[in-house]
């Protein structure tokens, strides 16, 4: 499912995820990692540089049913996007890390956050996958 969502983003099609379950999608583009949460836009002229996909929960996606659906997931993920800006505002990466972490493992299952490879989780904020481990360590103590 993630291929053919992949080039479908690739040719600019926009989708939703679904706002009614515990999942989101890491979009994997050439120089950095973006999370887009429940009720976010995917796709469309946001994500056609996206390189890769990987789901976060189980991810189920919806195409828009009406301009205003799409509005509103512009809007939503505006707010992932701000929410991942407060995050990388912290100089140091270790809190940065530290901030991601706590923020998924208070909104995802535990095992849906240890099947997230560090270096995928260090893209979204910006610091090495180094960090991301003892983040990790900080986090299970």
């Amino acid at each position: 499912m993630e291929k053919t969502l992949l080039s479908q983003i690739q040719a600019g099609q926009s989708f939703i995820v679904n706002a009614r379950r515990r999942n989101g999608v890491i979009l994997c583009k050439p120089y950095h990692a973006e999370f887009a949460g429940p009720g976010a836009l995917i796709g469309g002229s946001l994500d056609l540089t996206c390189q890769k996909l990987v789901g976060v929960g189980k991810l189920s996606i919806l195409l828009p049913a009406s301009p205003d659906d799409l509005h509103r997931a512009c809007l939503i993920r505006r707010q992932w996007i701000l929410l991942t800006q407060k995050m990388t505002a912290h100089d140091d990466s270790q809190e940065r890390a530290r901030l991601l972490l706590t923020q998924f493992d208070n909104y995802f299952r535990g095992d849906d956050l240890a099947s997230l490879s560090d270096e995928l989780l260090g893209q979204l904020v910006g610091t090495f996958c180094s960090t991301i481990v003892y983040a990790r360590l900080g986090l299970e103590a």
